[in-house]
């Protein structure tokens, strides 16, 4: 039991207490609920992989995500996020139809996350390629967010390629995935050239 507790703490938000209560709740349950439930976290770890054009979730390894693959999707405009998470409640609003890319992160040196830590060079090759028209920078707002913006908007200036901004409905400080429906989708429709916001944030 000590060590089902340990192993259940390990998951974000979970401290000793709660994993016990977890614990005790599966030892109530049947057998074969509980292998099951074992068998689902394994085949989540065997059968999930990792898209490798935008790096969001695949179903088989190094083929495209839905997304990416997808025929109907706007194949010009790539959307940035921190995580999948974030490319969650985006695609959640059903007001953008392009693809994206997941950095991974934000750049952030004290807790050791730079540049090279993100997927930012992939971004940089797909803005090269000369197959994208518009980069829409969708990072949390917050100075790491603004300040992994302001690094990848400095890397790809130079292309032909308008870079935009989602709106500052969602507030200073606040974070994509908690943000409701309606504020996220009204931020994508109200984007902005990021040159703009950079002139007011002075």
């Amino acid at each position: 039991m000590e060590n089902a507790v340990n192993e259940f703490a390990k998951l974000p938000g979970i401290g000793k207490k709660t994993a016990l209560r977890l614990v005790l709740h599966m030892m109530k349950q049947p057998q074969d609920q509980v292998a099951a439930f074992g068998a689902a976290m394994l085949k989540l770890k065997t059968d999930i992989h990792y898209c490798p054009k935008c790096h969001n979730l695949s179903d088989h390894p190094g083929a495209e995500c839905s997304i990416c693959s997808g025929p109907r999707r706007d194949h010009h405009t790539i959307c940035v996020v921190e995580s999948i998470r974030d490319l969650i409640a985006i695609e959640s609003t059903n007001q953008y139809h392009g693809e994206y890319h997941i950095l991974g992160g934000v750049i952030s040196p004290i807790e050791g996350m730079g540049p090279e830590q993100l997927f930012i060079d992939d971004l940089i090759a797909k803005v090269n390629s000369g197959t994208c028209n518009e980069v829409i920078m969708a990072l949390n707002p917050t100075i790491e967010g603004d300040t992994t913006v302001y690094y990848i908007t400095k890397k790809i200036t130079k292309q032909n390629v308008r870079i935009t901004s989602i709106a500052r409905g969602i507030s200073f400080g606040g974070e994509l995935e908690y943000t409701d429906e309606l504020t996220l989708a009204r931020s994508l429709a109200t984007r902005r050239p990021y040159d703009n916001y950079m002139q007011q944030s002075e």
